[in-house]
């Protein structure tokens, strides 16, 4: 049942145009949740819930908190959510995820939103991490652009590449965090506290 609806689910969003985590890295990240016994994960950026649900579906324990401000996009992960029966596990909130404030604490924060803001949400979201949790970023090399910088042509995408670029050298030169970039999919970061052990 699960895999039906996934796979209806990347129809959607290869013909709707939706930004969905490419299936390597989701595979990466799904690998990462399970082998650290991740059991709370907050979102930014559910788009169709495509990543949350299949977060959700890595161990019945996980809850997924998911925050999506466009309304269509809410609206189609809701009834793709419901498809799966993981109301129960998976919370989205329709808002701006810089306009909202949550209280808990999370295992994992997984941002994968408007590129632009990334590090307008980890430092927004990064008290909300547990001691030992960890802050996934998705499409950190955003279809190789990060690294050819010079040859974009477009004025707004080279601005926006330049912010992410900015963010990797935040994640690099970060006193507080340790991150590990790795090479899957359309690149993904996972930061951690520098007092905590990791693999």
């Amino acid at each position: 049942m699960y895999s039906e609806v996934i796979q209806e689910m990347e129809k959607y969003a290869e013909e709707k145009s939706v930004p969905i985590m490419q299936k390597k890295s989701m595979n990466f990240l799904c690998k990462f949740i399970e082998k650290n016994n991740i059991k709370s994960i907050l979102e930014i950026g559910t788009a169709i819930g495509y990543s949350a649900i299949n977060m959700a579906l890595v161990n019945d324990d996980v809850n997924v908190v998911s925050i999506e401000r466009d309304q269509e996009k809410y609206i189609e992960a809701i009834k793709n959510i419901k498809k799966c029966n993981l109301e129960k596990r998976i919370t989205l909130i329709l808002a701006d995820a810089l306009n909202i404030e949550l209280k808990d604490k999370y295992d994992l924060i997984f941002i994968d939103a408007a590129k632009g803001q990334y590090l307008n949400f980890f430092n927004k979201y990064k008290d909300n991490l547990v001691e030992d949790g960890f802050i996934v970023s998705d499409n950190i090399d955003f279809h190789g652009y990060v690294e050819n910088i010079k040859t974009i042509k477009s004025k707004n995408l080279r601005q926006l590449v330049t912010k992410l670029k900015k963010y990797i050298d935040f994640l690099s030169d970060n006193e507080e965090f340790n991150t590990k970039f790795y090479k899957v999919g359309d690149g993904i970061a996972i930061t951690f506290k520098k007092d905590v052990l990791n693999e």
